[in-house]
């Protein structure tokens, strides 16, 4: 590795370390704002969310299965679908569309 590589993981490493660290040492006592308080109980779904859903429409070889594949994994979990349900049928409908998709 480059002198340039370990000066780049030291800022991560700071970074990161800030990121987690400055909340704890500057918020001593409880959050009373319920508003803030729901801001950060939703901020690890929100987080998630936004990585997950480019890798939804980028993982299929057209946007259009993916997103079809994600209307059909929201529709599989408002049922009450397990997750391994919903995961089989986002699978079948991307493997559908796949197919289907060429002849069109």
């Amino acid at each position: 590795m480059t002198h340039n590589s370990y000066i780049y993981i030291l800022i991560m490493a700071v970074v990161t370390f800030a990121v987690r660290a400055l909340p704890i040492t500057l918020i001593r006592r409880q959050i009373k704002s319920r508003f803030l308080q729901s801001f950060l109980f939703y901020v690890p779904y929100v987080t998630l969310s936004v990585m997950t859903f480019p890798a939804i429409l980028n993982a299929t070889q057209s946007p259009i299965s993916g997103a079809l594949a994600l209307l059909a994994g929201i529709i599989a979990a408002w049922f009450g679908a397990s997750l391994f349900k919903v995961a089989v049928s986002c699978c079948a409908v991307v493997l559908i569309v796949e197919f289907i998709l060429p002849f069109i």
